[in-house]
């Protein structure tokens, strides 16, 4: 069986084509700047590639580019596209409409659609994903959705209830979802097959660090705990989001600033977080070279991620009563040395130790435990592989009909 993984954003749509005979990844790419111009780029399991520029107007088209380039050209790897068998698609925001991955119809459909307000950056560009791909392939190729929250949904109501009025959760449904679950439920998983050790009776925290960032805390394999909250804003600053604050600023900022509840979120979404403190970086990358450079503000963003990241590992640590194991995935996660060291070494009251010389050389995809031989806690870094679980789901389910 063959199953198109599709990853749709507001202005790109992500795929990778895997046979699930090896689980294999056949090719993958993106397309991107959809609506406003277009850049599609890919690779094959072979290493043959592909980048131009082409315009695309919408989805549809951009999904038409996709299955050109499966098919035709130096850099196909199907021959038609009745050999894939299914496609599954990432969904952010399932609320608590959805507790597990399903068959799209169209009730599904509307589903999503009736959640865009918690996840207006993502539902509504997943919707138009999964709609170009029933346009362009039609309804007999079955489609599936894979949530993003539904891992956190074992949460218990003392950790995703907010403290508001009742009513608005009765009403709205306003409580803690969580994000970025296909992920921590990868890893969770992936962590126990290379120990050996079963997720009953474990204390896991993983923490997936990238632009958007959340750590959840996990029990006999279940989440108890996870970071971000009603939307991806929550938990401790990102790249550009906020992360958790006094809910006052935002209402001083507004008077003050005369500032609109769009505005807001836009501010507290785009223009906070690493960039609102360093006022330039927003990456990484750049965040590192500029505290090398002596960049007060540079220094001061990372000493603040730094710290939160910490203090939400520690909390989860006492919600957990312990800590067995923690794992690093997601770019920054995977691929910021210093940032692990950092964290790591601030946690020696809980019996953490890691290799650091070696904590230095993991990076790009590897797949590494960094704690040393007499560390009390395990500690982790894995890759992420959001389409594989997509995949696996879907293939589950298609079976299953």
């Amino acid at each position: 069986m063959k199953v198109l993984v599709v990853n749709a954003g507001s202005s790109s749509l992500k795929y990778q084509l895997f046979d699930m005979t090896d689980e294999s990844v056949l090719a993958k790419g993106i397309a991107e700047r959809i609506g406003i111009g277009g850049i599609i780029s890919g690779k094959t399991h072979d290493g043959r590639s592909y980048k131009y520029e082409i315009k695309m107007n919408d989805h549809i088209a951009a999904f038409n580019e996709v299955q050109k380039n499966l098919v035709s050209g130096e850099c196909a790897v199907i021959k038609d596209m009745s050999e894939i068998s299914a496609v599954g698609h990432r969904v952010v925001q399932g609320g608590a409409l959805f507790d597990k991955s399903v068959l799209v119809d169209e009730k599904v459909m509307e589903g999503i659609e009736s959640l865009i307000d918690l996840a207006p950056l993502h539902n509504a560009a997943h919707l138009m994903g999964i709609r170009a791909c029933r346009e362009v392939l039609g309804t007999d190729v079955p489609e599936v959705v894979v949530f993003d929250n539904c891992f956190h949904l074992t949460m218990p109501p003392e950790a995703y209830m907010f403290a508001v009025p009742y009513e608005y959760y009765e009403k709205y449904k306003v409580r803690r979802y969580g994000f970025h679950g296909t992920s921590h439920r990868y890893v969770s998983a992936r962590y126990s097959e290379l120990t050996g050790k079963s997720l009953e009776g474990l204390r896991l925290i993983t923490c997936h660090l990238g632009n958007g960032s959340s750590i959840t805390a996990i029990k006999d394999g279940k989440v108890i705990d996870t970071s971000m909250g009603l939307t991806p804003l929550d938990g401790f600053m990102m790249s550009t989001r906020s992360g958790t604050l006094d809910p006052s600023v935002v209402t001083f900022m507004a008077e003050k600033e005369n500032i609109s509840p769009k505005d807001m979120s836009n501010l507290l979404n785009k223009k906070s977080g690493v960039l609102g403190i360093s006022g330039k970086y927003s990456d990484d990358r750049d965040l590192t070279k500029a505290c090398a450079e002596g960049d007060e503000r540079a220094i001061l963003a990372r000493d603040m991620q730094f710290y939160q990241i910490r203090k939400c590992i520690g909390s989860y640590i006492a919600a957990l009563d312990g800590i067995d194991a923690i794992v690093f995935t997601g770019g920054i996660g995977e691929n910021a040395p210093h940032l692990r060291e950092n964290i790591l070494t601030h946690m020696n009251y809980y019996g953490v130790k890691i290799d650091v010389p070696f904590n230095k050389t993991v990076w790009h995809g590897m797949e590494e435990q960094i704690s040393t031989p007499d560390s009390k806690v395990d500690v982790w870094v894995i890759p992420t592989n959001e389409e594989l679980v997509i995949a696996r789901d879907t293939k589950k389910i298609v079976d299953e009909l």
